[in-house]
């Protein structure tokens, strides 16, 4: 099976598990508050169903536009824009029908199942997995540092001993802490044995992500040519697989992490590289592409350059670490948010084809659990946000009736509904439109 079917099925499995529940989190609490379900569907049944049949008083089906799915709840503005029915006078068993908190607990059902599912999962994989993890001296060549980094002094071969106090074995990744969390102190263990302690600036997340030194530092690993991309400049300048990159505008090349270091630091358009070809030592002129890239490929001579401890968790264990994990998602997703708002984030929102290249190329449940597992809790976040046609727009009307004790027009709903559903159609356009462009252009 090719690599893109193992991916897509991925991607449709996970996502039918999340709308699924997702929806039953509507569905639950709008059956215990005896409000009627008209359509339960997985996927979007725009004119026709790939399936359905009714029960009692729901439709339950499977459409052909795998784009999410829906609840269509009697008495609700929703996108179905049902005027028809909310011409009529309200029914007892109509969403309208019922008591503001009861709405707010439905509204809500949908979030509160992605953020629950989200726990659960990440508990499982620790009971049934375990994780892996690295100590101080697992990364064998120390970290190659970026010119960010090195403002603040880190230094190439650098390995990290801490992270705010946290042993490196027990913290999450130094990338995630840099761009996301709060650092005070950063413990590093020099070439030389010496334990020094360096501080970032607040800001250092945006330093990175505006000046793209992302990963802020990278496991150093000596290496050989692995291929040459056609049509790219080594191999237009006649770079070939047996020769030993020596340096790049003087800069030696020991490690990969130095060769990416002087292409993206190069201070002219042509780079002069320094090659072994055989006992000769020849100079090669290339012309890097627009983001630093000359086409080469490299594997790493030492496979050993990286290794892994792997620690076991008991049932009691998996619990509290999985309630930390699930708790750190939603805190670093959240966090992500102060990139997007920008014309660099912008540009990098991607849509399903983004979401598919997360899944590993082969099936594998462990690392298929932990990105559903991401993938519900940032379900979660984004249906919380305030945007009419997703759950946090109804909820925030909800909330202002119950506060100021009136409730919103049905006008008003439905000409917010509409906005809503523009806004989330544009949004989807836009990450699925930056999806096709970096497929086309790169």
């Amino acid at each position: 099976m090719s690599v893109f079917l193992v991916k897509a099925a991925q991607l449709l499995l996970s996502l039918s598990i999340l709308v699924v529940l997702h929806e039953l989190g509507h569905f639950i609490p709008a059956k215990i508050f005896k409000t009627r379900v008209e359509k339960f569907y997985l996927f979007f049944d725009v004119k026709f169903s790939l399936f359905k049949k009714k029960i009692g008083d729901t439709v339950y089906g499977i459409g052909w536009l795998p784009l999410g799915g829906y609840v269509k709840i009697a008495g609700m503005i929703d996108e179905s824009m049902d005027t028809e029915q909310m011409a009529k006078e309200p029914q007892p068993w109509e969403f309208r029908s019922k008591p503001t908190w009861q709405r707010l607990i439905i509204m809500l059902g949908g979030v509160i199942v992605n953020f629950l599912l989200g726990f659960f999962i990440y508990m499982m994989i620790l009971f049934v997995w375990g994780e892996d993890y690295q100590n101080t001296d697992d990364i064998k060549y120390g970290y190659g540092v970026t010119k960010t980094m090195e403002q603040y002094g880190f230094k190439d071969g650098d390995k990290i001993v801490s992270i705010n106090n946290i042993p490196f074995a027990e913290a999450d990744n130094l990338s995630t802490y840099l761009m996301f969390r709060t650092v005070d102190n950063i413990e590093v263990k020099r070439i030389d044995g010496s334990i020094e302690s360096l501080t970032v600036p607040e800001d250092i997340g945006t330093q990175l992500f505006e000046s793209g030194d992302i990963p802020a530092l990278t496991p150093r690993f000596p290496f050989k040519l692995d291929s040459i991309v056609p049509d790219y400049p080594a191999a237009k300048a006649g770079l070939l697989l047996t020769d030993k990159i020596l340096s790049i505008n003087g800069r030696e090349i020991n490690y990969y992490s130095d060769l990416t270091y002087a292409l993206k630091n190069k201070e002219e358009e042509k780079i002069n590289l320094i090659v072994q070809r055989d006992s000769v030592v020849k100079t090669i002129s290339i012309i890097p592409t627009e983001d630093n890239k000359i086409g080469i490929l490299p594997i790493p001579t030492d496979t050993s350059y990286v290794e892994y401890q792997h620690r076991d968790y008991s049932f009691g264990e998996s619990i509290s670490s999985g309630l930390s994990v699930g708790y750190w998602s939603i805190k670093d997703y959240l966090a992500q948010f102060q990139y997007i708002f920008t014309k660099k984030g912008a540009s990098q929102i991607g849509g399903f084809a983004a979401i598919g290249k997360m899944f590993p190329a082969t099936w594998n449940w462990a690392a298929f659990w932990q990105l559903t597992a991401f993938l519900s809790i940032m379900l979660g976040v984004l249906n919380l946000l305030p945007i009419p046609a997703l759950d946090g727009g109804h909820v925030m009307f909800l909330l202002y009736e119950m506060v100021s004790g009136r409730k919103p027009g049905d006008k008003f709903m439905e000409y917010a509904q509409m906005v809503g559903f523009f806004i989330l159609i544009a949004l989807v356009l836009f990450a699925n439109g930056n999806d096709i462009y970096k497929a086309i252009f790169g």
